[in-house]
């Protein structure tokens, strides 16, 4: 059975090689109904592109690298399914690179994954994406890059983050609802630019409501179980204990939730727990965590889908958008009795 090539599926479909091209790379200027013709032709013809060829035709990889240095499992899952569905919508490829945000040769190591891997562009998650020096340096190769969840918003680039500073206020002001006055807080990493975002909300929720900061109450996490952990054995040894929780993520919620348990504490009955980001373990264990739900997929496909455009379309105009962060409540948390 004969190959079927571009120039077959431009023949069939009765356009010109150009314009199966853009269809293929996603691309403007054509028209719905001839987008609709061409790929009704692509999957009648079984047409598979030859990635080589076609980043040879066009100068391209087709390859989105994205780097990530976070300790929590689901996070980085949740951001591979966001950026894999808009590279499988564009025909481009993925590759996921861990990286050391305190390694002295980080720049180096991007450097080198540019060079091996001939990317098209680059995809910074947290922290990476409030690397300044990162940053600078895809400015000055001139590589095309995206930003997820970044506290940073500037004219140059694109952006896609979900509103952290609010969602961290609307669940605090949800305990202080419930009739809580003293709410231990913990901090998730310090490079993290959603750790100072998140403090913020829970901050401006106490100012707002007249109930008095405690620094006490605060305790640095890094958004792993363990530093929950620890932080949760801080907390629940103070005298008076706090009558609820706020944890800057889910995994070290989840840690207060446990040792709170095995200290025979009631929850919600006798200290109500909060966390941040919605993961599968908030809806895993019992009682179920009263969160905020972080679009991380949407926030992740987006980023990717405008990153990919401004590679065929370099004078793109920058895209910063930020996304709500929505407030879920489960079994974890209760009136104050």
């Amino acid at each position: 059975m004969k190959k079927v090539t571009i120039n077959s599926v431009a023949s069939y479909a009765g356009v010109s090689k150009k314009t199966v091209s853009r269809v293929l790379n996603n691309e403007p200027n054509v028209s719905d109904a001839t987008r609709e013709k061409v790929l009704k032709v692509f999957k009648e013809l079984d047409y598979t592109p030859n990635p080589i060829a076609r980043g040879l035709a066009q100068n391209r990889s087709f390859i989105i690298g994205c780097i990530y240095d976070n300790p929590s499992k689901s996070y980085i899952t949740r951001v591979q399914t966001g950026a894999l569905a808009a590279c499988q919508e564009n025909n481009y490829n993925l590759l996921i690179h861990p990286c050391d945000m305190r390694g002295d040769a980080l720049i180096s190591n991007i450097e080198q994954l540019l060079q091996t891997s001939r990317l098209d562009g680059l995809v910074l998650t947290p922290p990476f994406s409030d690397f300044k020096e990162l940053v600078d340096f895809l400015k000055t190769k001139k590589i095309p890059y995206a930003r997820v969840a970044s506290a940073v918003l500037d004219d140059e680039s694109i952006s896609v983050r979900s509103n952290d500073e609010q969602g961290a206020f609307e669940i605090t002001e949800h305990l202080i609802g419930l009739g809580h006055r003293s709410i231990a807080f913990i901090k998730g990493h310090p490079d993290h630019s959603a750790t100072e975002q998140r403090f913020k909300g829970y901050l401006r929720a106490l100012e707002t409501h007249g109930v008095q900061f405690n620094e006490r109450l605060v305790e640095e996490g890094n958004f792993s179980y363990h530093s929950g952990v620890d932080s949760a054995r801080s907390i629940l040894d103070l005298t008076p204990r706090p009558t609820a929780v706020f944890a800057s993520n889910d995994y070290m919620a989840a840690a207060v939730l446990k040792l709170a348990t095995q200290r025979q504490l009631k929850v919600p009955d006798d200290i109500s727990i909060a966390g941040f980001d919605n993961a599968p373990i908030a809806r895993h264990i019992w009682p179920g965590l009263t969160t905020i739900a972080q679009p991380v997929e949407d926030m992740t496909k987006q980023a990717v889908t405008k990153l990919i455009e401004s590679i065929a379309q370099p004078e793109e105009k920058p895209y910063q958008v930020t996304l709500e962060a929505r407030l879920i409540t489960r079994e974890s948390t209760a009136q104050i009795k």
